[in-house]
C-alpha cells in the first residue's frame, strides 16, 4: 500500500538541511553552537550570553545546528526513514509532537547527565531518536507477552528501551577512546519519549475512527 506524502517529516529535513548550510556558509558554525546550542548550565546561576536566544528554546533551536554535513547526514538519514513510517500512523501533527517533545526530553537528559556543563549540545539526534523511538514500538515485531502485573506493551517497551539505553553505552564507551563527544543522555532521553508518546498519539489520531 502507498504512503501518503510525509510532509511533516520532508519539512523538518529540508528546514534542518537549509539551517546548516546557512550557518556553515557564514563561517559561524562555533559560534551558532554557543548562541543557540543548549548548554545545560544556562539554566542555572550562569552567565547571560549576549545575543544567545532564550534558554528555554534552545531544544529546538539546537536540532537545526550541525557540527558538519556528516553530522547533519546520519541525522537526516535517519529521520527520513522513521519519520516517513512514524508520519504515516500518526499523521503530520502527531509525527511534529514526538519530535518536538522529544527534544526537550533529549535536553532533559543531557541536563540531568550534567546540569553544570558548558559544553553546548548541538544536533537534531536527540529528536530524531524519539521518532525513532515510535517507529520502533508501532513497527517493531511483537514477540513480548505479559510479565506480572505488567502487560505485554509495557513489557516491550521496557525490553526496547533498555536495549537503545545499552547499545548507547556501548556506543559511548567506544566513542570515548575516539575523543569523541555523543550526547548519550540526550539520544536515550529522546528515544524514551518516542516509545512513551507512540501508543498515546496513535490512539488520539484514531479516537474517531
Amino acid at each position: 500500500m502507498r504512503q501518503p506524502p510525509a510532509r511533516a517529516t520532508i519539512g523538518l529535513v529540508v528546514a534542518t538541511s537549509l539551517a546548516w548550510a546557512v550557518v556553515a556558509s557564514s563561517g559561524l558554525t562555533d559560534r551558532a553552537a554557543v548562541l543557540g546550542g543548549f548548554i545545560p548550565a544556562r539554566f542555572g546561576p550562569a552567565p547571560v550570553l549576549a545575543g544567545a536566544v532564550p534558554a528555554v528554546l534552545t531544544p529546538l533551536t539546537a536540532t537545526l545546528l550541525h557540527a558538519g554535513v556528516l553530522h547533519l547526514v546520519f541525522n537526516m538519514l535517519m529521520l527520513g526513514f522513521c519519520g516517513r513510517f512514524v508520519e504515516a500512523a500518526l499523521g503530520p501533527g502527531g509525527t511534529l509532537i514526538i519530535y518536538g517533545i522529544g527534544a526537550y526530553a533529549a535536553a532533559a537528559g543531557q541536563y540531568v547527565a550534567d546540569p553544570t556543563s558548558f559544553s553546548p549540545m548541538i544536533g537534531a539526534s536527540g529528536a530524531a531518536s524519539a521518532v525513532l523511538g515510535a517507529y520502533a514500538l508501532l513497527y517493531g515485531r511483537q514477540v513480548t507477552t505479559a510479565k506480572g502485573p505488567l502487560s505485554a506493551q509495557i513489557v516491550s517497551v521496557l525490553w526496547l528501551a533498555a536495549a537503545w539505553i545499552g547499545l548507547q553505552v556501548l556506543v559511548s564507551y567506544a566513542a570515548s577512546g575516539e575523543n569523541m563527544a555523543i550526547a548519550t543522555a540526550a539520544h536515550v532521553g529522546g528515544f524514551l519519549c518516542g516509545l512513551v508518546l507512540a501508543r498515546p498519539l496513535l490512539l488520539w489520531r484514531y479516537r474517531h475512527a
